[in-house]
């Protein structure tokens, strides 16, 4: 009665969230030129002959950009087990789908996941009729449940995560999706602690797998590379100069973080990768407007440094998509973005797989239990503030400092050592829906 009574409530809801999220939807799209892909596969509309498609195979889900990147990274991984595999990767927006495709992985067939209609999720799985569908971190939609379970194609939900605060808002209705996260045929968390949890939301506990985390596991994937020509940028706007990097970061923190990079260490030079590469303008403004000058990797040339501004050091802007690892290895030290003046943090990962010295700010609740862990053992600083954001930055440059902490942040990620093994261990009883 209570599955029945959710239904009804989510399928009233449902077109009224759509219906006004659609415009900024476009929007979005537009600006990360999403709408030149096949969007019509967003309500499973297809323009492939239906032959053409990969039937019972691997389908994995994956939203944004950071997790279509740990499904590329599961994949290949997979394909070296098993060579020759075919998989589907679905994403959701425009730029986990120009990820997805650009990865040039064989095999490897790239969609749009249809929205949570009823009608929309049967015409998906009829064309495709995978033999499992893999969740990244935590998208499960109740039709796809659903209708999976009725097909008995199992789902499995794999690096999942649970914020505080979206353990705290699930916790007051977990009543409400006890039997929709009850379909969920495997959970594969990141932390052993993150069982409750999931107990607490109707999955079984022989269902629960403490695996690891993939985005933190050091052993597989693409490790962060020095690039020659990130370099030749690099010192094409000032060689020998401590580079600080702010990795994914959110509007109204880039002024903010470039003021105090440039209190702690005038004569660095700070790189920006903005979390959305669209935001270039805002971001050049913004720098502008507090009197740097802005030069911008998408546009990138010796003539656009002929008449650097006397006394103004330079911010370069790195707005693209899917290169920020590799930045992070030519950087001294990393900021992580959306952890000062936004909510929820970005990954540390890259950085300190890269070796280099992380600092961060308050807030860090996506990745809180690593964060802490992080702070309490000395691998990396929290900054509370501008100021305090400037005196750890000089800690951070100092060489034995810097050394101590990335020995100390990559012995905790060696905990997730393995994790991707793991987790294909979980997904290896494809044809089966318990363990």
């Amino acid at each position: 009665m209570r599955l029945f009574t959710a239904l009804v409530i989510y399928r009233f809801v449902l077109p009224l969230v759509f219906v006004a999220a659609f415009p900024g939807w476009v929007v979005k799209m537009l600006r990360r030129g999403g709408l030149t892909t096949r969007l019509g596969e967003r309500v499973a509309i297809y323009s492939l002959p239906i032959d053409h498609e990969p039937s019972g195979v691997v389908h994995i889900h994956a939203v944004s950009v950071g997790e279509s990147m740990l499904a590329l990274k599961l994949i290949r991984a997979w394909q070296v087990e098993e060579p020759g595999r075919r998989f589907v990767l679905s994403t959701g927006t425009a730029t986990g789908h120009a990820v997805a495709s650009g990865a040039n992985i064989h095999g490897l067939r790239v969609t749009y996941s249809p929205l949570d209609f009823p009608s929309m999720v049967r015409r998906y799985l009829d064309r495709f009729e995978p033999s499992q569908v893999v969740l990244i971190e935590g998208e499960a939609w109740p039709h796809l449940l659903l209708e999976c379970s009725r097909r008995n194609i199992p789902v499995r939900l794999v690096n999942a995560r649970m914020s505080p605060r979206s353990a705290r808002r699930f916790q007051r209705f977990a009543s409400w999706l006890r039997p929709i996260y009850r379909q969920l045929d495997a959970v594969a968390i990141q932390e052993p602690e993150d069982a409750a949890i999931w107990e607490m939301l109707g999955v079984a506990a022989p269902k629960i797998h403490h695996t690891g985390s993939l985005k933190f596991d050091p052993g597989s994937g693409h490790r962060p590379t020095r690039r020659n020509e990130f370099q030749e940028m690099l010192d094409a706007i000032g060689q020998n100069r401590p580079v600080i990097l702010a990795a994914s970061t959110h509007p109204g923190e880039d002024a903010w973080i470039v003021r105090a990079i440039c209190e702690a260490c005038p004569e660095a030079l700070a790189v920006l990768v903005p979390r959305h590469a669209e935001r270039r303008a805002d971001v050049k403004a913004e720098l502008e407007a507090a009197g740097h000058q802005v030069v911008l990797r998408s546009s990138f040339s010796t003539r656009s440094l002929a008449n650097p501004h006397a006394g103004i050091q330079p911010v370069f802007v790195v707005d693209s998509t899917g290169e920020l690892a590799d930045w992070t290895a030519h950087a001294d030290v990393v900021v992580i973005g959306k952890s000062f003046l936004s909510v929820g943090g970005q990954n540390p990962c890259e950085a300190i797989l890269a070796g280099k010295p992380v600092v961060f700010g308050p807030h860090m609740e996506n990745f809180q239990p690593l964060a802490d862990r992080l702070v309490a053992s000395g691998g990396a600083i929290s900054a509370g503030d501008q100021n305090e954001l400037a005196q750890a930055l000089t800690k951070a440059l100092d060489p034995d400092h810097a050394r101590a902490m990335t020995a100390h942040a990559t012995a905790l990620i060696q905990a997730h050592d393995g994790a991707t093994q793991r987790i294909l261990a979980v997904l290896a009883q494809e044809n089966s829906g318990s363990f």
